[in-house]
């Protein structure tokens, strides 16, 4: 799948990728600031540093004359680092300064991204916010006194509610809130949790639950079906007719696993359903993976167990 760019993302990811003049990859020798955020593990990660020119009385005055980042990750997150950095130099800002820049300041700046793509945005934003704390520390500058409240790592240790990227609740709740995320596959691509194997989903204390203590459980009306005639088959699923688990099946595909592997350039097409078995094939990225057999195991086949039938098989074809 190819992503929709815009011009200027585009534009600012081959420049940078060029190190064509007035671009700012790179990382600064001694910095007055720096600030990491994401893992290389989990498909994407930043180190972002600045230099600042030292006011001689009062340091929260100091200026960020150059800003300069090393980013592992896609098209999206070298452009953004490129945002964030061309934000920061333009307007001459103080690093407390620097904090007003948002996320969707960055997405504004490049002229939108992808939905799937929003985490990329984040990302700067998280390590400009963490560069800025070391400066501070640094240069010892109260940043409560200027009316900066941080809540660092370090007060976000937790219990880890997405294993496969490391995402306690402190932080995840944080974002919710911050961001004004209201469901899990907004979660997903602001901050990547629960892009994976899923299981955080709907599990006790995962992003649900988290969801729902942040913003209130959502209110249901429980609809009462007719019981069922006697003698009539139950269905080859969970008490589901093959129409009703056809149903169910593409509305996970399309809401949970579909837009899972697009985010790293691959799909799935299903191919039949016979009873609990169900035969489909990895396509893009994806196919030629040499972890195809994991994600239709560990993916594919666990979120139909748990938002589907528990019996239900995935047979790749």
């Amino acid at each position: 799948m190819a992503w929709e760019y815009s011009e200027k993302t585009k534009q600012l990811f081959m420049d940078a990728v060029h190190g064509k003049p007035g671009t700012h990859m790179g990382e600064i020798e001694d910095p007055d600031g720096l600030g990491e955020h994401g893992s290389i593990a989990c498909g994407d990660a930043i180190r972002f540093t600045f230099r600042v020119k030292r006011h001689p009385e009062d340091p929260s005055k100091d200026i960020i004359t150059e800003a300069r980042y090393l980013t592992f990750g896609c098209t999206s997150a070298i452009a953004a680092s490129e945002a964030l950095c061309t934000l920061i130099e333009k307007e001459q800002r103080t690093p407390i300064q620097a904090l007003a820049i948002t996320n969707q300041d960055i997405v504004g700046f490049l002229g939108g991204l992808p939905h799937q793509k929003i985490h990329c945005s984040v990302m700067g934003a998280e390590a400009l916010e963490a560069a800025v704390y070391n400066w501070s520390q640094k240069r010892g500058v109260d940043l409560a006194a200027h009316g900066v409240k941080f809540t660092h790592k370090q007060d976000e240790e937790g219990e880890i509610v997405c294993q496969c990227f490391t995402l306690s609740a402190p932080y995840i709740k944080r974002k919710i809130k911050e961001l004004g995320l209201k469901s899990i596959p907004e979660i997903t691509d602001a901050i990547k949790a629960g892009g994976a194997c899923m299981g955080c989903h709907h599990k006790p204390g995962g992003l649900q639950d988290l969801l729902n203590e942040v913003w209130g459980a959502p209110q249901t009306k429980l609809k009462i079906l007719p019981e069922r005639p006697a003698g009539l088959s139950k269905g080859v699923s969970g008490g589901l007719s093959p129409y009703q688990l056809g149903k169910k099946i593409d509305q996970v595909v399309q809401e949970h696993i579909r837009p899972m592997l697009e985010a790293d350039g691959g799909g799935i097409e299903i191919i039949d359903i016979k009873d609990d078995l169900i035969y489909c094939r990895l396509m893009g990225a994806c196919a030629g993976c040499p972890g195809a057999a994991i994600t239709l195991k560990m993916m594919v086949e666990k979120a139909f167990k748990e938002m589907v039938a528990e019996q239900l098989k995935v047979i790749a074809v």
